[in-house]
């Protein structure tokens, strides 16, 4: 009885929830523009084409037969994965089952954490359909869990994202049906009240809404999450540690990580590739608080999908994704050696372990690259030996101060 009062409780709690997803369209000629035409054969697959394939024009949202559409199930991906593109020329039906578990596994080395987990991960799958689709959501909540689970897919024009629909207690199954009517990169989170604790303990991932046309192909895709953990104990304490509410109110963090884990994309765990290829990287910020500024050490992004739209920039060296938002970054490979991932609020990276690494191999270019050329002794003779500060009133004497001379102690 307590628990059912509790769900109901929680039920009325995520009803209440404004939705997170995309807001209406606005039909060509009351205000807003229309899209694009598709592009013809001729056309390059340049990302601006790709990003503006559209449906008819002066026709916002794509139509669609239900009942005429083929039917099939999503090939998920588990990070650092990306699910494969979107290969049709039509909308379909498209079947996506999702399992909420509630899993006790490593945040670190010797340091273990109870996530809440769509399909068993942190992320969760990345799901990947067609501008157009008409996608039908099951969503199972595991009869070992020990609250109710739901999902908000941000790429869900209707209340609450599905939040209130997919609402789930444990040992139950729910579903719901919605039109994928916005391209482009959207997260998804679990929305169960309280929802920053749900997604505090890694109830995230991404869905990836493709234009018509398909993006421009690159050689690698990869999918890429960060998030943040409030544990009891600090960075790399040992044991399994508990959530710890006042540090997650006070948005300071004991972990920022990518992929789930301190140190999941580093050592033989690196993402792989080679010189002379093009790679992509879906990347997510489940939160549930912090703004990250992602930057690869030593590369340069060719192309950058802001906030996983088709908003294009061009030779960027790092963006920014809000917690709840996503991006796309495009870079070819010139160089090759191991290229470090990072979120550029640095100590993130380097104290709470935002850093991951992609490895490239490959011949050297010494034009564009050469490495290190020197490596000498450099003493200036005209530099002028330091001064001694005099010390402070009362300080006790420092003994004989010794010259400084740039290079040597």
């Amino acid at each position: 009885m307590r628990h059912t009062v509790r769900f109901i409780g929680l039920a009325c709690l995520v009803v209440s929830l404004a939705a997170c997803g995309p807001g209406p369209q606005t039909p060509a000629g009351e205000g807003g523009p229309a899209e694009t035409a598709s592009p013809t054969p001729d056309t390059p697959a340049t990302p601006e084409a790709a990003s503006t394939a559209a449906a008819p024009a002066g026709d916002l949202v794509p139509k669609i037969d239900p009942a005429s559409l083929p039917v099939i199930e999503a090939k998920l991906a588990f990070a650092p994965e990306a699910a494969p593109p979107v290969s049709r020329d039509h909308p379909a039906k498209v079947i996506v089952k999702l399992e909420v578990r509630e899993l006790v596994k490593e945040l670190a080395d010797g340091v273990t954490y109870t996530f809440w987990t769509f399909g068993g991960t942190v992320p969760g799958p990345m799901i990947r359909v067609r501008r157009g689709d008409l996608v039908e959501f099951h969503l199972m909540n595991h009869p070992d869990s020990t609250v109710p689970h739901n999902i908000d897919l941000h790429a869900v024009t209707g209340p609450g994202g599905g939040a209130a629909s997919s609402f789930t207690a444990p040992g139950h199954r729910t579903q719901f049906t919605f039109q994928a009517l916005n391209k482009g990169v959207y997260i998804y989170h679990c929305a169960t009240a309280p929802v920053g604790l749900h997604i505090a303990n890694g109830m995230y991932g991404l869905i990836v809404v493709e234009p018509e046309n398909g993006f421009p192909e690159v050689d690698r895709e990869y999918y890429v999450v960060q998030s943040e953990f409030y544990t009891k104990g600090d960075y790399q304490a040992k044991g399994l540690q508990p959530f710890d509410q006042k540090r997650a109110i006070g948005e300071d963090p004991a972990y920022v990580v990518f992929n789930g884990r301190d140190a999941s994309l580093v050592g033989d765990k690196a993402l792989p590739a080679k010189v002379g290829e093009t790679v992509r990287l879906f990347l997510g910020n489940g939160g549930p608080n912090l703004v990250s500024s992602f930057h690869v050490i030593g590369e340069i992004f060719d192309v950058v999908y802001a906030e996983g739209g088709d908003a294009l920039s061009r030779d960027v060296q790092t963006t920014l994704i809000p917690a709840g938002g996503s991006a796309i970054v495009d870079f070819a490979l010139q160089v090759p050696g191991t290229y470090i991932l990072v979120d550029h609020s640095i100590f993130r990276a380097f104290n709470k372990g935002a850093l991951g690494m992609l490895k490239v191999e490959g011949p050297d270019n010494l034009t564009i690259f050469s490495g290190r050329q020197a490596d000498e002794v450099w003493l200036p003779e005209a530099a002028p030996p330091a001064q001694a500060a005099p010390p402070a009133e009362g300080a006790p004497p420092t003994g004989e101060q010794k010259p400084y001379r740039e290079g040597r102690p």
